[in-house]
């Protein structure tokens, strides 16, 4: 799997904000099938940081429906990912 397949995209939202305030973690989506030590490789190789812990969990797809019709979204992997200490965040993420 390529590293660009691996991290699909970083996840901007409340807790990962409050998360990304200490300096040290960040969370991505990544690929369902990516393992640990993909996605630490991945981060290490892209952003240039060394990585102490990865943590990851599947968010499970919420059912919709829209009348009689139901579907469900599909499931998604995410990486909690905390760089070691010393380590510099990422300037593409220091804005957001």
């Amino acid at each position: 799997m390529r590293l660009t397949e691996v991290i699909r995209r970083p996840l901007i939202t409340e807790k990962t904000t409050i998360m990304r305030e200490d300096g040290l973690t960040i969370a991505f989506q990544v690929a369902l099938g990516a393992t640990k030590v993909e996605i630490r490789c991945a981060v290490e190789q892209l952003l240039k940081a060394k990585v102490a812990s990865v943590r990851t969990s599947i968010v499970h797809g919420k059912t919709k429906r829209q009348g009689r019709f139901v579907g469900q979204r599909p499931d998604w992997k995410k990486a909690y990912v905390r760089l070691q200490a010393g380590e510099k965040m990422p300037e593409f993420l220091e804005g957001a």
